[in-house]
């Protein structure tokens, strides 16, 4: 069974990577990964505000990215992250020594700055690509989407043009334009897109009066945004996208690969199961492939994705209307 796949200029015997989280932070637990077959490792996010406390009078540049640096560095104490931005290039160096699988590293900001100038540092160390997790804040009302996304792209030049390494851009989904967008992130440098990854709407504790932080564990649920975008934009650019959040089973990871992932990326079910489910996914994914009479992961990308349709929004509309009226019949 051929499963061999290429994502980030990277050759990869199969497409099943683990995603950021703290997996990695551990390296017995990142030599079991690799044990487990794992095709690629991401490390957990480094990000700005980490970056912009522990610098914060080289970062302040501006009144508006002092004033954003010290909200941040008020907002989020040192505890708050698992590494220091030293220790986080530590532990890339430990990985890259320890392993012989691609090591992928993460940034994690909301627009152009200061903290980019990590990007450098974490090639220089030896990650074999760099994931750019972009997470806009959502209560930035005085700002106008155009402006918001214009920022986004910028940060993708900024950081094309201080690395050599292949970037990813992951993204929310939360754009009424994501399919231009995602166009002008493959234009301003972009390698690969990561689809999704997921908001942070807190929750709120009404007898203590405090909000609570999202559960950082995925649903499966979560598995239809991720195919309906994978099948929009897959054939629609020319760089390899990764499907990422609702990929617990082999099932799932078929879905996104038929509407056009080159690679999925995995965390949740490997947190509560461990490294040996990753295994268990791709066997249980070869024995389907088997059984229906595919040989190579090639012949089912893409299968199910909308380039052979005539009218992509007309087709939205009717999947749209067929949902609503199959309701009593599905109760």
């Amino acid at each position: 069974m051929d499963l061999k796949t290429e994502y980030l200029g990277l050759k990869l015997p199969h497409p099943f990577v683990v995603g950021a989280s703290p997996l990695a932070d551990d390296l017995d637990m990142a030599r079991r990964l690799e044990d487990a077959g794992a095709a690629a490792l991401v490390m957990r996010s480094l990000f700005a505000e980490q970056i912009v406390r522990e610098n914060l009078g080289a970062y302040a540049q501006t009144e508006r990215e002092g004033s954003w640096a010290e909200s941040a560095g008020f907002v989020l104490p040192p505890r708050a992250f698992a590494l220091t931005p030293d220790g986080y290039l530590e532990q890339l160096a430990a990985l890259k020594e320890a392993l012989d699988i691609p090591v992928i590293a993460s940034l994690n900001g909301s627009g152009p700055g200061r903290w980019l100038e990590y990007a450098p540092l974490l090639e220089a160390i030896g990650a074999d690509a760099l994931e750019l997790n972009l997470q806009p804040g959502g209560a930035e009302v005085d700002q106008a989407s155009a402006d918001i996304e214009s920022a986004l792209v910028e940060t993708v030049r900024a950081v094309r043009a201080l690395v050599k390494i292949p970037v990813a851009v992951k993204l929310p989904p939360s754009f009424s334009g994501l399919g231009a967008l995602a166009e002008s992130f493959e234009a301003a440098g972009a390698d690969a897109l990561v689809l999704f990854n997921r908001s942070a709407a807190p929750d709120i504790d009404p007898a203590s009066l405090v909000t609570l932080p999202p559960p950082a564990i995925s649903r499966n649920t979560e598995l239809p945004l991720r195919l309906r975008w994978l099948a929009i934009l897959s054939w629609r650019l020319r760089i390899p996208l990764a499907a990422s959040g609702g990929v617990h089973d082999e099932l799932a990871a078929i879905k996104a690969l038929m509407a056009g992932a080159r690679v999925v990326q995995m965390v949740s079910s490997i947190l509560a199961r461990g490294p040996v489910h990753l295994r268990e996914v791709r066997t249980a994914m070869e024995s389907w492939m088997a059984r229906h009479g595919y040989d190579a992961i090639r012949h089912l990308r893409g299968s199910m994705d909308l380039q052979a349709c005539p009218d992509t929004a007309a087709y939205e509309r009717a999947t749209a209307i067929l949902a609503l009226q199959r309701w009593p019949q599905d109760r």
